[in-house]
């Protein structure tokens, strides 16, 4: 892993503590936002890459409160809220932003509601679901991805036996090598009985999943007014549920792009693309981006 290296950074954000990446630099502040159980270190081959022009930070929304997915989950507003508290709490001001699957779904839900103003920002296949999935009532059992992700293996002998079952996962042969370590290596830790387990617990990104549900983002989509990019997999599982041509239809200046060869995990499979984006889309003029 190649640097220059972040600090690990804690800061109380009014009621909790939260955690975050911060690679510092002197010029203006971005912010990147991981997708549903991830971890900042995922940014970091971007991250390292963007380093020059901006300072950056990347804060870790998993376990920073306590949330139960049988009872509604960790709803994605109170996710939005803790982000504007993180800008407020370090005086971030008109930040640009840079949000992957939830990460894109909470910083639009901080700007449409709650007024955060971002210079610019780029939502990498955010997870807005089609406006009636929100008037569903599902159990985690039948949530398809909360069902699925708080029976996810959750213990390994250590981190060769880690990496090979990563290494036998279809999910991870389309990733990055460099990102693949860097989850083994932050997404994977010390268990308290011994041996390994994952950073998110199952049950935390279970409660993830299920508060995505809990609030309709659509009617405030359109307070989104800042120049906002969204990306879309050209090879994600996500086409014919998720409409991200609408989404950034919805925004008043909101622009569509697919990203060729690429699934849902976009800057996981292709990090150098990525930060060419980010760069490209936030360094451009007014004019472009409008």
């Amino acid at each position: 892993m190649k640097g220059p290296f972040p600090e690990h950074k804690t800061v109380n954000i009014g009621d909790v503590d939260l955690q975050y990446l911060l690679y510092e630099g002197g010029g203006p502040t971005l912010i990147m936002m991981h997708a549903t159980g991830f971890l900042p270190w995922l940014w970091h081959p971007i991250a390292r890459d963007l380093n020059r022009p901006y300072r950056i930070i990347c804060p870790y929304f998993c376990d920073h409160r306590e949330a139960d997915p049988e009872k509604g989950g960790f709803n994605w507003v109170r996710l939005a809220e803790d982000l504007v508290m993180l800008c407020r709490t370090l005086d971030i001001k008109a930040p640009y932003m840079v949000g992957h699957s939830m990460g894109g779904a909470v910083m639009a839900i901080a700007a449409g509601r709650f007024g955060l103003e971002a210079a610019k920002m780029i939502l990498i296949e955010p997870i807005l679901l089609p406006r009636e999935f929100y008037a569903i009532q599902l159990s985690v059992e039948e949530h398809p991805l909360a069902g699925k992700s708080i029976k996810r293996r959750n213990y390994w002998e250590n981190a060769s036996d880690a990496r090979q079952y990563l290494g036998s996962k279809a999910f991870f042969q389309t990733w990055d090598d460099e990102m693949r370590d860097l989850y083994l290596e932050y997404g994977i830790i010390p268990s308290d009985n011994g041996g390994l387990e994952l950073a998110c617990h199952p049950r935390k990104e279970a409660a993830l999943f299920m508060g995505s549900m809990a609030y309709d983002p659509w009617p405030i989509m359109p307070a989104v007014s800042c120049p906002a990019l969204v990306l879309e997999g050209e090879l994600t599982e996500n086409r014919g549920v998720i409409d991200f041509k609408k989404i950034a239809d919805s925004m008043p200046r909101g622009q569509y792009r697919m990203v060729p060869g690429a699934g849902h995990l976009i800057p996981m499979e292709k990090p150098k693309e990525t930060s060419d984006i980010i760069r490209s889309f936030l360094s451009g003029s007014s004019a472009e981006t409008q």
